[in-house]
């Protein structure tokens, strides 16, 4: 609702009204016409022409004022931006009033365009400050009814689009009134409680979109402090593998550090995705596949070799240079190749295969794992989906777009 919106936002709704409006001047010139001069219905011309020009007037002089405050961006632009929709809405509601009165007032059918104007108010305006406008515009069609029953103002009746004026007819009239009035206060209690409810649920989305940024940084800074913590231990160890150590402590020490190595650079692949999580976008650049897949088959080697399960890689020549983002690329490589070795059995094979087909590039990994259900394998690239069972074949493709090559999984 309006209150909760900034100053931006105010300004964008108040043009959007004016727009509106312009909109609604060129219907009614348009429309005048047609009815008037086209199809020989007797509308008042003149007068409706009249209410145009002063509509017109009546916007330009708005948007002359809107125009005044949209570029300040002191604290009292939200307020006076307010104010001037506000009025809008309210004096938008006589006017429609009057046209209705030139156009054969409940004998219209247009009569039923209040709607759209309650529709705006519910947009803008508070729940109560609805019903008041649906009120309104209740009490100020019922006057128009009486005044036009009782023939203080003239009728003008439809003539060309109806047989006999019915605005003194007591059962259409009091028909045709009761209709439009609950039919407002219905559309304000079902459109109310849709945007209630929409705004709610933004109102959730922003407060878990802020808690996940808090997280996210959170989860930064404790990475940075642990990766500070794991190049001290690693340069310590690094100091004792230059000493003289028997060959069981070189070993151990040896293993020491590597372990070390990789938790530093997995401390730094985590700090870095988390701050593109926080900044919302990634630096894409030219990344070599063949390279990239090499460095995790042999980084990842070792574990299978542990499990006796033959890791084969298979690269074509053809291969080219891909324009992504490496760190997720290497990413997902690792957690399908993580994946395949965990859930595949002793003595079993994993192959990996990289080839080029026409504009794209297939990165294809395959195990004689237990495999994925197929209704779950859509959604095993999901962040913190967890499948059932585990990779048995799932294939990265990188297509080629523009001149330059893009991944996608598949």
């Amino acid at each position: 609702m309006m209150p909760a919106a900034d100053n931006a936002t105010l300004v964008r709704r108040a043009f959007w009204l004016i727009r509106l409006r312009w909109i609604a001047v060129v219907v009614l010139v348009l429309g005048t016409f047609f009815l008037h001069d086209v199809l020989g219905i007797a509308v008042e011309a003149t007068k409706l022409y009249a209410v145009a020009v002063l509509l017109a007037a009546y916007n330009g002089v708005l948007l002359l004022l809107l125009n005044r405050f949209a570029d300040k961006a002191d604290g009292t632009t939200g307020g006076i931006v307010g104010k001037v929709i506000k009025f809008q809405i309210y004096a938008d509601l006589p006017v429609l009033t009057v046209l209705l009165h030139y156009s054969g007032g409940i004998e219209n059918p247009f009569v039923f365009f209040f709607i759209i104007n309650i529709i705006v108010a519910i947009f803008f305006l508070s729940i109560w400050e609805s019903y008041l406008q649906a009120t309104l515009a209740v009490l100020l069609l019922g006057v128009m009814i009486l005044l036009e029953y009782l023939e203080v103002i003239p009728h003008h009746c439809l003539e060309g689009y109806i047989k006999d004026c019915s605005y003194r007819d007591n059962g259409y009239v009091l028909g045709t009134y009761l209709v439009f009035a609950v039919v407002l206060y219905i559309i304000v209690y079902i459109t109310g409680y849709i945007f209630s409810s929409v705004k709610e649920t933004e109102k959730t989305n922003a407060r878990l979109l802020e808690k996940d940024r808090i997280k996210d940084e959170y989860v930064a800074h404790l990475t940075h402090d642990i990766r500070g913590h794991l190049a001290t231990i690693q340069s310590c160890l690094s100091v004792v593998l230059t000493g003289t150590l028997d060959k069981q402590s070189s070993e151990f020490t040896g293993r020491a550090f590597r372990r070390t190595k990789k938790l530093t650079d997995f401390a730094k692949t985590f700090m870095t995705l988390t701050k593109i999580r926080l900044n919302g976008k990634a630096d894409m650049s030219e990344v070599s596949l063949k390279r990239t897949v090499n460095r995790v088959v042999d980084a990842l080697r070792s574990g299978a070799e542990e499990k006796s399960i033959k890791l084969i890689c298979h690269i074509s020549d053809t291969v080219e240079n891909i324009h992504g983002v490496e760190l997720y690329i290497e990413e997902m490589l690792t957690t399908l190749l993580l994946n395949a070795i965990k859930y595949t059995p002793e003595n079993g094979d994993i192959t990996v295969r990289l080839a080029s087909e026409l504009d794209s590039v297939r990165l294809q990994i395959s195990d004689t794992g237990i495999g994925i259900p197929a209704a779950e394998q859509a959604k095993i690239f999901d962040e913190f989906y967890r499948a059932g069972k585990a990779a048995c074949c799932l294939r990265a493709i990188c297509r080629s777009q523009n001149g330059k090559s893009y991944l996608r999984t598949q």
